[in-house]
């Protein structure tokens, strides 16, 4: 644990990291000793599970230098894809914003934000390192079309989390309540249906932020060639995640 902590101070990024996230605890512990409701503690686990999928795209990463086996690799891979909509699933924790004195509502709406944003930073930052391994395994276009397609299928797990109130891990302990709600979906097709409709909007926004943060990062990017602005500005990104 010591050296593992030791290696993250010395990562750039995983400093930032630990800054954001410490900024969170410290908007929760203020709030809990100031009001004395431990009401918005759930924050700090929902944060937990965002932190899964950067950690299981950094076990790909590893993996993949290794050039360890395909069934490894796939599992890793796997995992992280059943993880992810953890990630952005915390910015929905704004459903709980309401008037609860004596704690202002700026302030919750604060620390809601900010753990929502450090969720999105890390689902984000997993997605880079997935999409790099792809692109350079596939090709840049399997790279894009898996990259996307986990961002929209993303947007159904928040629906299941937030509507069904499942988890990630119910996919091994009750998947016949993530079947149920896959047949729902198959009953109800039409966009105004509630599933589809959260499903396909959460979706679309967040394949939407994610390929505008990627072409902010190539425009920013001082290399000479577009693709390569791309591969370089992602593979920084790569290499700085822990």
């Amino acid at each position: 644990m010591t050296l593992l902590l030791q290696a993250i101070l010395k990562n750039r990024l995983g400093q930032v990291i630990g800054l954001v996230v410490s900024w969170c605890l410290f908007l929760l512990i203020i709030r809990i000793e100031r009001s004395g409701s431990t009401y918005y503690k759930f924050l700090a686990w929902n944060l937990f599970l965002a932190a899964v999928p950067l950690a299981a795209s950094s076990a790909m990463l590893r993996l993949a230098a290794r050039n360890a086996s395909r069934l490894a690799q796939l599992g890793c891979f796997a995992f992280w894809l059943i993880f992810f909509p953890n990630a952005p699933y915390v910015l929905t924790d704004l459903v709980h914003l309401t008037p609860r004195p004596p704690v202002p509502m700026w302030y919750d709406l604060a620390l809601i934000l900010s753990c929502g944003g450090t969720g999105l930073v890390f689902g984000y930052l997993s997605m880079i390192q997935v999409h790099g391994i792809m692109a350079r395994r596939f090709g840049e276009k399997i790279g894009w079309s898996i990259a996307i397609s986990s961002l929209l299928l993303s947007g159904f797990g928040i629906y299941l989390g937030r509507f069904l109130r499942l988890n990630s891990w119910d996919i091994a302990r009750k998947p016949e309540s993530i079947l149920i709600g896959i047949a729902d979906v198959v009953r109800n097709p039409g966009f105004a249906s509630p599933q589809i409709g959260v499903a396909v909007i959460f979706g679309v926004i967040l394949a939407f932020w994610y390929v505008a943060m990627r072409q902010l990062t190539i425009q920013v990017s001082s290399t000479p060639s577009g693709r390569q602005r791309d591969e370089r500005a992602a593979r920084g990104m790569e290499r700085h995640v822990i």
